[in-house]
């Protein structure tokens, strides 16, 4: 399992399915890529995941969703404690870092 953070988008496989690519992530990262939502993005079905940089700023953070109690976002850590992965029903992969 990849222990680095980091994607090089030129360095990705050539994948032909969500479900291929999903397994590489999986494979590479574990536990550290989540699904967050599924969604459609020109006429095509793309899912969204969360690769999880630093999970002790992460969990909290996604964690303050399912609270009553309102969180106040002070400075961009937050943001840098994970990278956004979109990857579509053909397997094509965007970082959002």
């Amino acid at each position: 399992m990849n222990q680095d953070n980091t994607i090089d988008p030129n360095q990705l496989p050539k994948f032909n399915s969500h479900e291929e690519a999903r397994e590489w992530f999986k494979g590479q990262f574990g536990d550290r890529f989540l699904l967050r939502m599924t969604d459609m993005k020109d006429g095509r079905r793309v899912n969204f995941y969360h690769l999880i940089k630093d999970p002790e700023v992460y969990k909290p953070y996604m964690e303050s969703f399912a609270s009553v109690v309102q969180h106040e976002i002070t400075n961009m850590e937050v943001f840098k404690s994970y990278t956004t992965i979109e990857i579509d029903e053909n397997g094509n992969v965007e970082i959002k870092d």
